[in-house]
């Protein structure tokens, strides 16, 4: 008897562990789909304030700017997006994953670490680091962060690079490639880049820029910045709702497995208690006559 109430007693825990999971399941799923509709359509920003970069550089020396300088990397600046909650998959996994490898290969250069953590696992893990500095920690930005959120973030960063306090910034975060498929990918802030297009670049060999192409550069290199890193957090959080909705789809499963095969222990052990009490009765009867 003491067997089956055990067995009812977890059968009634993973229900309402099941109804748990699946109620995380359809938030997870609802916020998904929002987020991948911001992600999708920032992504043709992003490529027009490339385009826009391209161009320029062709009728100003961005290799002058500040923000372009290229230096010698004695101290590697890391940004990484994780997530602020668990129950994410491998979501936060694969990003720690790349930054410990990161800096190993830094360590091995005798370069030294510095990180911003967006989202409060990774903080959590970079205390966990010697050698590495923590920066700065930002985990409250919501799930389509404005320009005033940004502006912190983005100010720390340009501060930290001109001033020479780091020579070479990188942005770990996850690209939301489909539902199924996302990826851990590193990416270059500062020194700022820019993409080589097939656009004609002749278009902009009679434009007169006011005050002046240095002054317009300076508006694009930051705002350049703030796309790069505005997109990566809008892929991030795409992301991570996709992985949190598939983790918590294959709990809820689990644990419709898992309550068929207590139930059919329950019910085995049941019918292995009635025959024995049958049995018993039937011996008793049996030494009465």
């Amino acid at each position: 008897m003491a067997n089956t109430i055990t067995l009812k007693r977890r059968i009634g825990s993973v229900k309402n562990t099941r109804q748990i999971t699946k109620a995380m399941e359809l938030v997870a799923a609802s916020k998904m789909r929002r987020a991948q509709e911001h992600a999708q359509r920032s992504r043709s920003y992003r490529v027009a304030a490339y385009s826009l970069l391209t161009r320029l550089s062709n009728v100003t020396e961005v290799e002058s700017h500040p923000l372009f300088t290229v230096r010698p990397v004695k101290n590697q600046l890391y940004i990484i997006v994780t997530s602020n909650q668990g129950l994410a998959g491998a979501y936060d996994a694969n990003i720690l994953k790349l930054l410990t490898s990161r800096i190993r290969e830094d360590r091995q250069k005798h370069i030294h670490s510095k990180v911003i953590t967006i989202g409060k696992k990774g903080a959590n893990f970079v205390r966990s680091l010697e050698g590495v500095e923590l920066l700065a920690i930002y985990n409250n930005f919501s799930d389509q962060p404005t320009a005033n959120e940004l502006r912190p973030l983005l100010k720390t960063i340009a501060e930290q690079y001109s001033s020479g306090a780091v020579d070479d910034v990188e942005l770990l975060y996850t690209e939301f490639q489909s539902n199924l498929v996302q990826n851990a990918r590193l990416m270059q802030v500062l020194p700022a880049t820019f993409e080589e297009t097939e656009e004609d670049l002749t278009k902009l060999d009679n434009t007169t820029f006011e005050p002046s192409p240095q002054d317009v550069l300076d508006n694009v290199a930051m705002r350049l910045i703030e796309v790069q890193i505005w997109q990566a957090i809008l892929e991030s959080f795409a992301s991570e709702h996709s992985m949190r909705m598939l983790a918590m789809k294959n709990a809820t499963d689990n644990a419709s497995d898992l309550i068929d095969d207590l139930t059919l222990e329950f019910n085995t052990a049941r019918q292995a208690a009635i025959t024995q009490e049958l049995a018993e009765i039937t011996s008793g009867a049996e030494a009465i006559k």
